[in-house]
């Protein structure tokens, strides 16, 4: 019976970013972690391509193909296609089409009323039955085991491809939070450029975030990493390689990094005294794979005197988060927004 019950109703969690997509699926764990990119036929709109395949197609296609990142920011950007990709993701997993999943999606804090709509009314056309958002720092948290239930203060940042999410949660709510749609997406940009500015080189977006991925830091390294650049030359327009340090790396990404840093500040301005001084015992949590970025925490400890931690596995804690509500479905579900 209860195989018989699970055919019918595995309810799924989706970390929908603007990078790439998660999905958890109920009390059986992760089962898809793939770019969120679709390549489509530029003449007839048919599907060529979603997820990793479509991503090796950037920079890379001829003419008749087109090569979408349908999320933006953290919300949707692209109804059409977000909702082809989601439902493609979602049969994956589903493989009975007569299941309609319960979903939860995470979302941004700062997500708009409309943003909401849309994401809602892409996942029923995906083939959900229920649909229901969660803001991605109170996901984060969860995924990290922060007991948000309870009457402590826990501060958690969440960097994603579009957006970083800043939130000290205490009681099951977020009391106090900052949300800027400036994440890894700013970095790459900010290194394309650089390499065009300094050095007349035009790279792609899977250079910028090789060279963010090997390279790239926050604050100086004992030892500085290089490596080589390659794009095109601005000046002759012929192949050409350079190679960059870490120290470059770090000034081509020191405002949007800068930015984060004063997000930061504001969110630990807007704290209550009580929940502060939790956070001055207990310390920020970093998730979401801008985390992963060589001396972020350093940096943050540098600039806000608290301790600051890189939790395991950031990638998937928000989507590890959100399936704890959907395991415990009854005791958690106070955590999801309202509609």
């Amino acid at each position: 019976m209860g195989w018989f019950s699970n055919f019918f109703t595995n309810d799924i969690a989706i970390d929908l970013g603007t990078a790439n997509t998660l999905i958890y699926v109920k009390s059986r764990g992760i089962f898809v972690r793939e770019p969120s990119v679709v390549a489509l036929n530029r003449n007839d709109r048919k599907v060529i391509a979603i997820g990793a395949s479509a991503r090796e197609m950037m920079g890379k296609g001829h003419r008749n193909i087109e090569v979408i990142r349908p999320m933006r920011d953290g919300v949707i950007d692209d109804d059409d296609v977000a909702e082809i990709m989601i439902r493609s993701f979602i049969r994956k997993v589903i493989k009975n089409p007569l299941n309609r999943p319960r979903i939860i999606v995470c979302v941004p804090s700062g997500v708009t009323k409309a943003e909401k709509r849309i994401i809602r009314d892409s996942t029923e056309q995906a083939g959900a039955r229920e649909v229901y958002l969660i803001a991605e720092p109170m996901a984060a948290a969860l995924g990290v085991g922060l007991p948000v239930l309870e009457p402590l203060g826990s501060m958690v940042i969440d960097i994603g491809g579009g957006t970083t999410e800043i939130a000290v949660i205490s009681l099951g709510g977020i009391v106090a939070d900052t949300s800027i749609r400036i994440a890894g997406d700013e970095l790459d940009d900010a290194i394309v450029s650089f390499m065009r500015r300094n050095y007349n080189l035009m790279i792609g977006e899977r250079m910028a975030e090789d060279i963010k991925c090997k390279v790239g830091s926050a604050f100086p390294l004992e030892e500085e990493l290089s490596m080589l650049a390659k794009g095109r030359d601005l000046v002759n327009g012929i192949p050409k390689a350079v190679e960059v340090t870490s120290a470059d790396i770090r000034e081509a990404i020191s405002d949007p990094v800068a930015s984060i840093v004063k997000a930061v500040r504001q969110a630990l301005e807007k704290t209550p005294p009580e929940l502060a001084a939790d956070i001055r015992d207990r310390g920020i949590i970093l998730t979401g794979g801008g985390a992963l970025l060589r001396g972020l925490d350093a940096k943050l400890r540098e600039e806000t005197s608290l301790p600051v931690e890189v939790a395991e596995d950031p990638l998937t804690c928000v989507v590890r988060g959100t399936g704890k509500v959907l395991d415990d479905f009854e005791r958690l579900s106070k955590v999801l927004l309202e509609n």
